[in-house]
């Protein structure tokens, strides 16, 4: 994803990619730490897409 693509490149820290991962647990959506990586919106994490685009700069 390319939430993974970032994390990879040095655009986001691990401490924060397991913050999303924790988060992801705990409603039942362990795979899509990466995803939250861009996915802001509560509504974009409780229903697993992705509804408004984002950009991400590093």
């Amino acid at each position: 994803t390319t939430g993974h693509l970032i994390y990879k490149c040095g655009g986001i820290d691990k401490r924060t990619i397991e913050k999303f991962e924790k988060e992801a647990q705990e409603m039942g959506k362990g795979s899509f730490k990466y995803a939250w990586v861009l996915d802001k919106l509560k509504a974009e994490r409780e229903r697993g897409i992705t509804i408004d685009i984002a950009l991400w700069k590093f």
